[in-house]
C-alpha cells in the first residue's frame, strides 16, 4: 500500500518531536524483519531513516551509496544481511537504543504471546 505524501509528512513530523514514537517505529521495523514480514520491515525502516538521519547521512556514515540504500529499501529491494544488520546497528547507535531479542512461545495458531523486540535506551544515551 502506497502512503500519501501527507501521511509521510505526518509520520516524519511526529518522529522529529517524539523520541518514543521513533523508538517504536525502529522497534516495529526490526520486529517485522525478524518475524518474516520483510516488506513491512523495509518500509518502516525507510520511513524511520527519512524521518531521522536521512539517506545522505546514512550513506556517508556507512559507506553505502545513497542510491543503493534507496534501492535496498524500495519495494523490490533485497538488501544483504550484512548491509541490513550494519544499517540497523547504525540506526540503533544514532537513536541511543539497543534491541533485545526474546524468544517466546506461540499458541497453536502461531500467534505470539508477546513481542520479540523492543528497543531500549543505551546507558550512554541517558547521560
Amino acid at each position: 500500500m502506497a502512503l500519501t505524501t501527507d501521511f509521510r509528512e505526518t509520520v516524519q513530523a511526529r518522529a522529529k518531536r517524539d523520541s518514543r514514537f521513533r523508538e517504536g517505529l525502529l522497534g516495529d521495523a526490526i520486529e517485522g524483519l525478524l518475524s518474516g514480514e520483510i516488506e513491512l520491515g523495509k518500509e518502516l525502516l525507510r520511513d524511520y531513516i527519512n524521518a531521522t538521519v536521512g539517506f545522505p547521512t546514512l550513506a556517508a556514515d556507512t559507506g553505502i551509496h545513497a542510491i543503493t540504500l534507496h534501492r535496498m529499501f524500495g519495494p523490490k529491494g533485497n538488501p544483504t544481511a550484512r548491509n541490513l544488520f550494519e544499517i540497523v546497528a547504525y540506526l540503533q547507535r544514532a537513536e541511543g537504543v539497543r534491541s533485545e531479542v526474546r524468544l517466546t512461545r506461540t499458541d497453536s495458531r502461531g500467534k505470539r504471546e508477546q513481542s520479540f523486540v523492543r528497543p531500549r535506551r543505551s546507558a550512554q544515551a541517558s547521560r
